[in-house]
């Protein structure tokens, strides 16, 4: 038998990005021909998708962790790595995405609504991307950046136009499997429904949908019976039909105290005040079960409350009902207003929004905080001296020296790139930047220019030490 399962903790994790390569192209009688090394693949993405097929969480509460595969690393020729496949994974109509914190992510409602909850990470260029006039030959390629991996909540609250509500045993599971072509589990003891059941009605040209939501008792807002774990399928229901039992076999019950009841359920869940609301006596086949419903029947109307006699067993007001319910929901439909199409809201980036923050944190410790400083972080080598420069020829011409400079950094202060679960922790000297020039021309090899004279060779050598030099006293902390 099948578990109905509507709130799980899932743990998905991104495909990370393949690395770049780096490759020199080496042939006969041309042994230098140039970088060649290929981009890294792309990581898969995490989708979610609504598929119409899929009524329960249950896959995703046996098996919580869910990954895409990672994009393939480049290679030489410059051949490119492959594509992480994507990882889709389908969702019941009406499933609520939620982050760690509790905050609504997506609401993913209609077949065919898709939410990526996880990005894959982009694949690393090859040296051969890196390649540019002043940078011929690279040396280093750049590392796939890592997949996005969070924790989500998956909460399923059923779409349906009408939700009937009401004790155990009241009659619920009989009404719907009467009304529509439902056949949920019925017996005369308490929580025989352990999940809601669904069933399409059709009334005249009206065509909808009613939830049978169970195990509503006294204390259900607050955890107690099966209540809190299904209230939330009522949320979506344009009407609420309370299904009253008038031949009760409990001493202690009545049909109007157990309208309160679940009334002051309602108001302790919020968020239903406006809904409107029908009264259902049930079981009026039985002699006394026909006398407490028109005993009961005035003082329910005098409180506004539609009320319908019916009997699910001997199908009496059925039609009456069906017709009824069909009406109130073509008027909550009509009410509701015309979807307008999906816009793309652009907000251009502030103009004096440098991409990235520097904050003092304790004494002579900095942290910095960005997309592009932590990207760039992911994607560099630290075994390669060279990549090392090029992260600190990028991080320069961001400006991020010049923000620590501002900030009081001076030299050996520690400085973190990232968030403090994920950094990048060095010694900073205000030398950086120069420092990388006097490390020469990244990516440059005289064996693919043309041969320079000795006195010319002798002449940008001192011409690059004394630009060198100029920078260092420039950049030296007073």
């Amino acid at each position: 038998m099948t578990t109905f399962v509507d709130r799980v903790e899932l743990h998905v994790a991104a495909g990370s990005g393949g690395h770049g390569c780096a490759s020199v192209h080496r042939e006969k009688f041309k042994p230098l021909g140039g970088p060649d090394g290929g981009n890294g693949g792309r990581g898969g993405d995490v989708i979610l998708v609504v598929d119409q097929d899929v009524t329960t969480l249950l896959d995703y509460h046996h098996h919580p962790h869910r990954k895409a595969t990672n994009g393939q690393p480049g290679a030489g020729d410059n051949r490119e790595g492959k594509n992480g496949q994507d990882l889709v994974l389908p969702v019941p109509d009406g499933t609520v995405v939620l982050d760690g914190n509790g905050e609504v992510l997506a609401d993913m409602v209609g077949q065919g609504t898709t939410f990526v909850a996880g990005q894959g990470g982009r694949g690393g260029l090859g040296n051969a991307a890196l390649a540019s006039a002043r940078r011929k030959a690279p040396g280093f390629a750049l590392l796939g950046e890592p997949g996005e991996g969070r924790d989500i909540v998956l909460e399923l609250k059923t779409v349906a136009d009408v939700a009937l509500v009401g004790y155990p045993s009241a009659g619920k599971s009989s009404l719907i499997s009467v009304l529509s072509a439902a056949k949920p589990k019925i017996a005369d003891y308490p929580f025989t429904t352990l999940v809601p059941n669904l069933g399409v009605v059709t009334a005249g040209s009206t065509v909808y949908t009613v939830a049978d939501v169970p195990g509503l008792i006294p204390g259900a807002s607050q955890g107690r019976g099966l209540g809190l774990e299904f209230l939330r399928h009522v949320e979506r229901c344009e009407v609420l039909v309370h299904v009253l039992d008038t031949a009760t076999l409990e001493s202690d019950r009545d049909p109007v105290s157990d309208l309160d009841i679940i009334e002051e359920e309602l108001a302790q869940y919020g968020g239903l005040e406006n809904r409107p609301r029908v009264v259902v006596l049930n079981k009026v086949d039985i002699p006394d079960g026909k006398d407490l419903a028109d005993m009961i029947r005035p003082d329910l109307e005098e409180r506004g409350y539609r009320v319908f006699e019916v009997s699910a067993v001997a199908h009496l007001g059925l039609k009456e009902l069906s017709f009824a319910l069909a009406e109130i929901v073509a008027t909550a439909r009509a009410a509701k207003p015309v979807q307008e199409a999906t816009r793309i809201v652009i907000r251009p980036q502030a103009v004096d929004d440098a991409g990235f923050t520097v904050t003092e944190e304790g004494e002579h410790f900095y942290r910095v905080r960005g997309e592009k400083p932590e990207r760039w972080v992911h994607q560099t080598d630290f075994n390669n001296d060279e990549a090392v420069g090029y992260l600190a020829d990028r991080l320069s011409r961001l400006g991020v020296e010049d923000a620590l400079l501002k900030a009081g950094a001076r030299a050996m202060d520690g400085v973190a790139i990232g968030p403090e679960d994920n950094a990048v922790v060095f010694d900073w000297e205000p030398t950086m930047a120069a420092g990388a020039e006097m490390l020469g021309r990244r990516g440059e090899d005289h064996r693919l220019e043309a041969p320079r004279p000795a006195a010319q060779r002798r002449r940008d050598r001192d011409a690059e030490r004394d630009e060198a030099s100029e920078e260092y006293e420039r950049f030296r902390p007073f």
